[in-house]
């Protein structure tokens, strides 16, 4: 794992955006994912306990986290035999700009009988199209009746068709290989991408992410599928399925606020 490549890298106590930390929608503004992956490793590593699953993840983004030194303070809510809560804070200049919440459920045995669920999964690239990646790399885009089919080329896919994603996730630290609940916490932000997207660019920028998950997903490939999008008034929700080659492993979802002062344009 290179020291060099990640979302951010550590400062003493706390860590300090690197390059790939850097929003698009201001220079002076850390990404979204580095923010859900440094809660929920906080949580995870501090909270976690062996048998649980980190069920939910509840990430509220309130506040610009400017391109500077973040500290991460965490605090346990309940530690019981079946369901565990902890919560965590983004600090900077003494001030909370994000925050987050971790369900941990136990695993246990499957109930008896047939349940009803989404008829179709989503589908990772045919290998012979995109063979299995190796290292991190930029998000491959997939949108139904695009004839390019998969690419890497966000230009490719800028039209009101569904979307779906699949990604080796950049490290969030650098030097610091993700555990699975982490690089799930970072490509679930990119809910907003896939659900927020149509033919003008992203207009919307999103408040929180909620990620929940069945199972943590396996190996370092993820691939999110849109569900929907609603939108009124400037105000949007968005789902995605998360899976990976097993299967799906969750959903998610965010709610935006318009942007479109700052609209991103992804055709040029």
């Amino acid at each position: 794992m290179s020291d060099s490549i990640g979302f951010l890298t550590r400062d003493g106590g706390g860590f300090t955006p690197l390059p790939l930390g850097i929003s698009r929608w201001s220079s002076d503004m850390i990404i979204g994912p580095a923010l859900c992956g440094i809660l929920a490793r906080a949580i995870e590593n501090e909270h976690g306990a062996e048998g649980f699953v980190p069920a939910r993840l509840t990430v509220d983004l309130f506040a610009p986290a400017r391109a500077e030194r973040i500290d991460v303070v965490t605090r346990t809510v309940r530690e019981g035999n079946r369901i565990r809560v902890a919560d965590a804070d983004v600090v900077q200049n003494g001030r909370s700009v994000a925050r987050a919440t971790v369900v941990f459920l136990r695993r246990s045995v499957q109930p008896p009988g047939e349940l009803w669920t989404r008829p179709e999964s989503p589908q990772p690239p045919p290998v012979d199209v995109l063979p299995p990646l190796q290292a991190p790399s930029p998000p491959w885009i997939n949108s139904d009746g695009q004839p390019v089919g998969w690419s890497s080329s966000l230009g490719d896919h800028q039209t009101a068709n569904r979307k779906r994603m699949w990604q080796y996730q950049v490290p969030l630290i650098a030097g610091e290989e993700p555990s699975p609940f982490v690089r799930a916490a970072m490509v679930g932000e990119t809910t907003s991408l896939m659900t927020n997207w149509g033919t003008e660019g992203i207009g919307f920028i999103n408040a929180d992410l909620t990620l929940v998950l069945s199972r943590l997903p396996e190996g370092p490939e993820i691939g999110l599928e849109a569900d929907n999008h609603i939108s009124a008034d400037g105000i949007s929700v968005g789902t995605t399925t998360m899976f990976d080659r097993l299967g799906p492993v969750g959903t998610c979802v965010v709610s935006a606020l318009s942007n479109a002062a700052r609209q991103l344009d992804f055709s040029n």
